[in-house]
Order: C-alpha cells, then sequence, then structure tokens
C-alpha cells in the first residue's frame, strides 16, 4: 500500500483564492488531504489556525479538521546564516563577542546604506516580499508613528511596484531615518541581520517562516505578529516581542494593526542598551534553529506510515556528517 503526506501551506491560496459565481470546484489540495494518511504544515500554531475556521482554512478548514492536522516547525540552514562564518559581513562573531560586533556592524550598515553612522541610535531592519501577507503595507502605515523616536529603519525587498514605490519614498521622507532597498540583494540582506538591533516581521500569516530564524541567530531580536510559526519561535519578552494577531484581511489596512506595529516598536526601542534586551539576544542565539531537530520528527512521522523496507537512521551515524543538522533550507 501506498501511504501519502500531504504538506499544507495555505499561504499562496490567501493571495490567490477567488470564490466561484457558481458550478463546481476543482480543488486539488482537498483531494490530497482526503487522501492522505498523514496531513502537516510547517508550524504546530499555523496547523491550529488552519482548522480555526474559513478566514485561516481558506474553505479547507472543515476538511482538516476531519482529516486531522499536524504540525512540525520548519528549521533554517546554519551554514548560510551563522555570524562566525558569514562572508557578507567584515565581522565574525560567537554568543561571546555579539555585543561588541553588533554595534560595529551596525555602523557598517548604516555607512553602506548612506543614514547617520551612530551605535547609539537603534536600527530596525525589514527584510522580506512587498505584498500584504508580510505587511510592509502595514509597516509603512506604521512608520509615521514612530519614526520620531531615536531610530532609523531599513527595507529591503522587491514585489508589488507600488509598494516598491512606497519604501524607495521613505527617503524622501525621513532622509536621516529610513532608506528602502527595492532589490534582490544577498548580501545586503546578511549585513541588515547582523547589523540591525531589531528585526520587524509583520505579517498578516506566515505558516512558519525564516527571517525571525535568522535574525535570532544573529543576535538580532524580533518584532513579530502573533500568527503561524512566529507564535511557535519568537517568546515574547524572551527572545523576542509579539504584536498580536493581525486582521487577515489582505485588501485594506487595519488601523488596529498600524498601531500594534507603533506601539511595540516603541516598547521594543525603551529596551535598547539594557540588560533585559542583552538577556534576550544571548537567548535567541543559544537555540537549536537548525534541521536536525525537525529532521527527527519528520523522520519518526515517517516511520509511523509503516511503509515497508523503513528503517530508522542510527543516532550517530548519519549518511554525512551532521547531514540532519545542516541540511539546506527547502
Amino acid at each position: 500500500m501506498i501511504r501519502f503526506v500531504s504538506l499544507v501551506d495555505t499561504c499562496g491560496l490567501h493571495r490567490r483564492y477567488v470564490k466561484p459565481v457558481k458550478g463546481r470546484k476543482i480543488n486539488w489540495m482537498k483531494a490530497g488531504i482526503i487522501e492522505s494518511h498523514r496531513v502537516l504544515t510547517v508550524s504546530p500554531h499555523y496547523a491550529q489556525e488552519l482548522v480555526s475556521g474559513v478566514a485561516k482554512g481558506v474553505e479547507l478548514d472543515n476538511i482538516l479538521r476531519k482529516a486531522g492536522i499536524s504540525g512540525i516547525t520548519n528549521g533554517m540552514d546554519v551554514q548560510e546564516w551563522n555570524p562566525a562564518t558569514d562572508k557578507h559581513i567584515s565581522i565574525k562573531y560567537t554568543p561571546e563577542t555579539v555585543m561588541l560586533a553588533k554595534p560595529l556592524l551596525k555602523e557598517a550598515l548604516q555607512s553602506l546604506v548612506g543614514l547617520p553612522v551612530n551605535k547609539d541610535i537603534p536600527v530596525i531592519g525589514f527584510i522580506g516580499r512587498l505584498e500584504e501577507q508580510k505587511g510592509s503595507d502595514i509597516l509603512v502605515a506604521a512608520i509615521p508613528k514612530f519614526i520620531q523616536q531615536n531610530v532609523q529603519i531599513i527595507i529591503l525587498g522587491t514585489g508589488k511596484k507600488h509598494m516598491e514605490k512606497q519604501i524607495e519614498q521613505l527617503e524622501i521622507l525621513y532622509p536621516d531615518k529610513a532608506r528602502g532597498v527595492a532589490k534582490f540583494n544577498v548580501p545586503l540582506a546578511h549585513m541588515i541581520t547582523a547589523g540591525a538591533d531589531f528585526m520587524l516581521v509583520p505579517s498578516r500569516f506566515e505558516p512558519c517562516g525564516l527571517i525571525q530564524l535568522h535574525a535570532m541567530r544573529y543576535g538580532t531580536v524580533p518584532i513579530v505578529a502573533s500568527t503561524g510559526g512566529l507564535v511557535d519561535t519568537v517568546k515574547e519578552g524572551y527572545t523576542g516581542f509579539q504584536m498580536g494577531a493581525f486582521n487577515v484581511n489582505c485588501e485594506t489596512v487595519d488601523p488596529a494593526d498600524v498601531k500594534a506595529v507603533a506601539m511595540n516598536v516603541i516598547r521594543a526601542l525603551a529596551t535598547f542598551g539594557t540588560a533585559a534586551l542583552k538577556e534576550m539576544i544571548l537567548n535567541g542565539m543559544a537555540q537549536d534553529l537548525s534541521w536536525k531537530g525537525p529532521a527527527r520528527l519528520w523522520e519518526k512521522m515517517m516511520l509511523s506510515l509503516d511503509v515497508a523496507g523503513s528503517e530508522p537512521g542510527i543516532e550517530g551515524e548519519e549518511i554525512a556528517p551532521l547531514s540532519k543538522e545542516n541540511v539546506a533550507t527547502p
């Protein structure tokens, strides 16, 4: 017997779903779920959201409740994203040297994007697609409500053209405070991750997310919306800041979400230079964010299907050294 596993990520459905006016719907994801022996997604909290109702389940919530769904949180590529070896940053660092290295990397980042160079100014980063799912429109609306603080913000991403124009206007509106770079730029992404003090992730929905994992590994404290894998990976007051769940309606910017971003940015900025922020930095860097743990959970789940000929790997005798830890992010 062939046993199937469905991996559910309705991220794209939120963006493209249009309910037909008439006629029957052919839904291949629904067919896959019904025919599967196990249904998984990329984080436990996202699995809960998918069965919570139509808004998050995109009309598959009833099917998923009947089938049952669980989540295994993604890991990250700890070879590419490693502050101790990162080829894109001028100063390598570890948890032991992070507090000395990050101010210097911040100054290098400020100089690179043309902001006033001052290690005593907190820098906030945003790296992501410029579209409604990632909340870049919410962020742009919130910036005027916190930009008067002692802060600089750097936004990097590509996406919808009107959103690219929005972030490019920031330099004109706030020449000493903000930069928007509408390009795909891997070295700059690494520089922001290493040089920023905080990383904003204002997603309306997020199955798992990698930006917050990269940030914590680099000692950059995430400020995240309370959705999907962001809930599973960022612990309020311990490794970062939770802003609460946002309105998933992508057609409009909810003023309550704008207020939540501004208020929580100001709350995070109040910790800059304090022992509390240092503790969050070290807590984030102390985590094992690799694929080692998730890979074992996936292995356990696959073995539970009892497919003929399957057998567990021998601990310490992987096919390749550290293979479960260093597997690249899919």
